[in-house]
């Protein structure tokens, strides 16, 4: 049975995000992320062909709860953009567009287990939360899963950028600036820290994978707002190795833009022009669709 929750939403007012100031603490939040093998151009149908997903259970007082990853079983391209959708996976999240062994979920069983997952305590509203340069894809390529599934699309989707905003309000009564917001989300990063990436992007050194783009967006959060709240930070919040021997988290700043980074490892690669963000990976789109 479908819940009545699950229907795609975008609006982009932070005002769509409500908790009291006395549970923002204990507040769940889901972080969600969806890859695709490329951008197509906005006359096609299909305009993103989901093949992976990746989604954090979340809160300010017990950190990461719970994960969530599938490897999505893909729709064949569009006839003559297979080269260029299997060139902009090459590029970011190098997920084969055929014969990739991990690619077996189907969209009506990854919806089903992503609403299980999300299944709130008490019959609430779950809150899922992506990077606002990355809501346009999230919220197409739901909707395409759950019209190929049979099932109406009810789920709100609201940005992450909103909600540090809110929180930030909540606590100081005044809203940050725009610049220390996207300084926060895109200023630190932990590419490189185990359990951050899914097992075959990790085994792989790949840096671009759906879960860890959850992830460390809870990772930024925890770093910015958990100790704001008196929140102790502890192995959920934050990955392992930035606690150091005394028990003092040892948070280092590294490259944010995981596709910048590759991109300079890459030395002047073909297909360096795709290599930007995981936002961004899509936006080279072809200038006709047959």
């Amino acid at each position: 049975v479908t819940p009545e929750w699950l229907a795609v939403t975008s609006g982009y007012s932070s005002e769509n995000i409500f908790f009291s100031l006395s549970a923002v603490v204990a507040d769940i939040f889901y972080f969600l992320n969806i890859y695709s093998h490329g951008k197509l151009p906005s006359h096609c149908d299909q305009r993103f062909l989901p093949c992976e997903i990746g989604c954090v259970k979340y809160s300010l007082q017990n950190g990461i709860m719970a994960d969530f990853h599938h490897f999505i079983d893909p729709e064949v391209p569009p006839r003559g953009f297979r080269y260029h959708c299997q060139t902009a996976s090459d590029a970011t999240h190098k997920i084969p567009i055929s014969g990739f062994h991990l690619s077996r979920t189907c969209y009506p069983v990854v919806l089903r287990e992503l609403l299980e997952f999300a299944q709130p305590d008490g019959g609430g509203w779950p809150r899922f939360f992506c990077r606002a340069d990355d809501r346009f894809r999230v919220t197409w390529c739901l909707e395409r899963m759950a019209s190929v599934a049979g099932i109406e699309s009810h789920l709100e989707l609201l940005t992450v950028e909103d909600l540090v905003i809110k929180l930030y309000q909540k606590k100081y009564q005044k809203e940050p600036s725009k610049t220390w917001v996207c300084r926060e989300l895109d200023a630190v990063l932990w590419d490189f820290s185990s359990n951050t990436r899914c097992k075959w992007h990790e085994e792989n050194g790949i840096l671009f994978c759906a879960l860890a783009s959850c992830k460390k967006i809870a990772y930024c959060i925890s770093k910015s707002l958990a100790g704001v709240y008196g929140v102790p930070l502890t192995a959920t919040h934050l990955p392992l190795q930035d606690c150091d021997s005394s028990g003092n988290r040892n948070i280092n700043r590294v490259i944010l833009d995981a596709g910048r980074f590759q991109k300079m490892k890459a030395e002047s690669s073909r297909y360096d022009r795709y290599a930007t963000s995981p936002s961004q990976d899509q936006e080279h789109v072809p200038s006709s669709c047959e």
